[in-house]
C-alpha cells in the first residue's frame, strides 16, 4: 500500500527552493518539481535524517571476498543505525529474484549472469529499466557503489545519476596506469565518477590512488577503512602447541596475491627451518604452480593445499596456524590479515599499497616483494613468536577496528552527499565533456541517450504506475536470536 503524504527521507538540494510535487516517486533532481519560494533547502535537509540506501555491486554472497563481506557488514550496521538498505547484484547460479538476510536485509538478485570473474557483460542500457523499478518501489534516496572492475556498480550509478539520485562510491582496489588493462579501466573511472557526489576509499594510499586516476577533487574523497567480525574471529582457547610452526596461507591464488613469490619462498623457508609447515587455503589458476613447486621439492607433508575455503571456516584454518602469510603485489587494505590479527596470528606481509597503515608495527612484519626479502622477514617473525600474546592481540583489534565504527563514519559521507546541490542537465553533462578530447564527448554522447531513454520509460510506465514495497522491520529479537545462532555456528 502506497503511503501517501509520507515525508521524503531526501532533502531537496536545488539552490532555487524547488518544492516536491511527487513526493514518494520523484528523486532530488527529477522533473517532478514546482517552485514554492517558502520552502527552502535547509528547511527540509536535517544531518540526523535516516538514509533509504540502495548497495550495488556485482560481488555479493554467496560469492566470498572482501568487497562482499564490506557490503554485508556495513549494510548490518547501516540498519541497525535505523536506515533503510537494499543490495542489488547479479543472480548467482540459481539464487534469483528478491532475497532476505540476517537482520532483514533485503537482496536483488537480477537475472543477469556473469560474464568474466563474476563481472556482468556491460549493456549501457540494459540495467536501466531494473534500476528505475527498484529505485522507486524501495523509495531510495542514496546509491551505494563498490568496486572499480564492477560493471554492474558503474551503469547502476550512471543511471541513478541521469535521475537525480545522490550517489556514493567506494573504491576497494589499487590500479596502475601503463597496462593496457588499466589505462582502459582508468578512462571508465573517471567517466563514471565525473558526476558523483561523495567517493570513498579503505586507506589513505587508495585514496591518492583514486584521486590520480578519477580527477576527483580530493576534498570529495574521503577515507573509510574496513574492519573485522571480532565476534567471529576470536583466539584458539588453546594456542597450537608443540616445536612445529605452522605458517597460514589464505587468499585467492591468482597473479595479484603473489603465488608466484610463494613458490620460490615456500621451499627456502622450509630448508631453513625443518620444524615449519605450511597450510595454504584458496583456489585459483596459478595453484597448478604450488602443487608443481610441492613436488619438485617432496613438499608434501609440510604444504598442505586445502582447496576453496567456506567463510565459516577461515577462523579454523587460522587458529591451527602461529604466522599468517600475505604475499600480495598490490593491495588497498587487505581484510585477511585484520582476519588473522584478531586470531592471534603474527602477520608477515609485502610491503604494498595501503598494507603498512593497517596493523601496528609489533603485530606485522614488512618486507618488500622479493623472495629473498620475504624469507628473511618470515625467519624475523619466527623470533617473535615467544612474544607474541593471542588475546591481546585480539582486543587491540576490538579496539581499532570495529564495523559500526565504520558505518557511523559512511553515515556522515551521505549526509555530506546530501549537502551537495544538484545541478541540471547541461551543467552536468558538462562535466563529462573535461573527461578526454574525444572519450568527453562520447561520455557526453552516451549520457544523453541515457536521459533520453529515461524520458521513455517515464512516459511509457510513469513513476505513479509503479507500486511501492512496504518496508519489513525485523523485531530485534529475532535479529539478535539469528545473529546468536550465526555466532554458535
Amino acid at each position: 500500500m502506497k503511503e501517501k503524504g509520507q515525508q521524503p527521507a531526501s532533502g531537496l538540494t536545488e539552490p532555487s527552493r524547488l518544492y516536491k510535487k511527487k513526493i514518494l516517486h520523484a528523486p532530488p533532481g527529477s522533473w517532478h518539481f514546482k517552485f514554492k519560494p517558502s520552502v527552502c533547502e535547509g528547511d527540509m535537509m536535517d544531518d540526523s535524517q535516516k538514509h533509504r540506501i540502495l548497495m550495488v555491486s556485482d560481488f555479493f554472497y554467496p560469492n566470498f571476498g572482501g568487497v562482499e563481506n564490506h557490503i554485508y557488514y556495513l549494510s548490518q550496521c547501516l540498519l541497525k543505525l535505523g536506515h533503510k538498505v537494499v543490495v542489488a547484484t547479479h543472480a548467482y547460479g540459481n539464487r534469483s529474484g528478491v532475497r532476505y538476510m540476517t537482520g532483514g536485509l533485503k537482496v536483488y538478485y537480477i537475472p543477469w549472469s556473469p560474464f568474466v570473474m563474476q563481472n556482468t557483460l556491460p549493456t549501457f542500457y540494459g540495467l536501466l529499466p531494473i534500476i528505475r523499478t527498484i529505485l522507486i518501489r524501495e523509495r531510495i534516496t542514496v546509491v551505494h557503489g563498490h568496486q572499480a572492475f564492477s560493471t554492474f556498480c558503474h551503469e547502476a550509478l550512471m543511471h541513478a545519476r541521469t535521475m537525480g539520485y545522490k550517489v556514493v562510491f567506494t573504491d576497494h582496489s589499487l590500479y596502475g596506469f601503463a597496462d593496457v588493462g588499466s589505462i582502459h579501466m582508468n578512462k571508465v573511472l573517471q567517466f563514471t565518477l565525473a558526476d558523483v557526489s561523495q567517493a570513498i576509499c579503505v586507506s589513505h594510499t587508495s585514496k591518492e590512488n583514486t584521486v590520480l586516476r578519477s580527477g576527483l577533487p580530493p576534498e570529495k574523497v574521503f577515507v573509510v577503512p574496513n574492519a573485522v567480525d571480532t565476534a567471529i574471529f576470536k583466539p584458539a582457547v588453546d594456542r597450537p602447541s608443540g616445536s612445529e610452526i605452522v605458517i597460514v596461507v589464505i587468499s585467492r591464488l591468482v597473479y595479484r596475491k603473489g603465488v608466484d613469490l610463494l613458490v620460490e619462498v615456500i621451499p627456502e623457508v622450509c630448508r631453513l627451518h625443518p620444524n615449519v609447515r605450511f597450510i595454504i587455503g584458496g583456489d585459483g589458476p596459478k595453484r597448478v604452480r604450488l602443487e608443481e613447486m610441492r613436488e619438485k621439492h617432496s613438499l608434501q607433508d609440510r604444504v598442505e593445499m586445502l582447496g576453496a575455503v567456506q567463510h565459516v571456516q577461515v577462523r579454523s584454518v587460522l587458529i591451527s596456524g602461529h604466522i599468517f602469510l600475505n604475499s600480495s603485489l598490490t593491495e588497498a587494505f587487505c581484510i585477511a590479515i585484520l582476519e588473522a590479527a584478531s586470531c592471534g596470528l603474527l602477520t608477515v606481509s609485502t610491503r604494498v599499497g595501503g598494507v603498512p597503515e593497517v596493523l601496528p608495527d609489533e603485530m606485522i612484519v614488512l618486507a618488500e616483494p622479493d623472495p629473498g626479502d620475504m624469507v628473511h622477514a618470515i625467519q624475523k617473525a619466527i623470533s617473535m613468536l615467544p612474544k607474541i600474546d593471542p588475546q591481546a592481540m585480539h582486543n587491540r583489534m576490538r579496539e581499532l577496528y570495529n564495523w559500526h565504527d565504520v558505518a557511523k563514519r559512511t553515515e556522515i559521507v551521505y549526509d555530506r552527499a546530501f549537502k551537495c546541490s544538484n545541478q541540471n542537465l547541461l551543467e552536468r553533462l558538462s562535466r563529462y565533456l573535461f573527461c578526454g578530447a574525444w572519450a568527453g564527448k562520447l561520455f557526453f554522447l552516451v549520457m544523453i541517450v541515457g536521459f533520453l531513454l529515461w524520458q521513455l520509460l517515464e512516459l511509457w510506465q510513469p513513476a505513479d504506475d509503479i507500486e511501492e514495497v512496504p518496508d519489513f522491520t525485523l523485531p530485534c529479537s529475532c535479529d539478535e536470536e539469528m545473529l546468536e545462532k550465526n555466532s554458535v555456528k
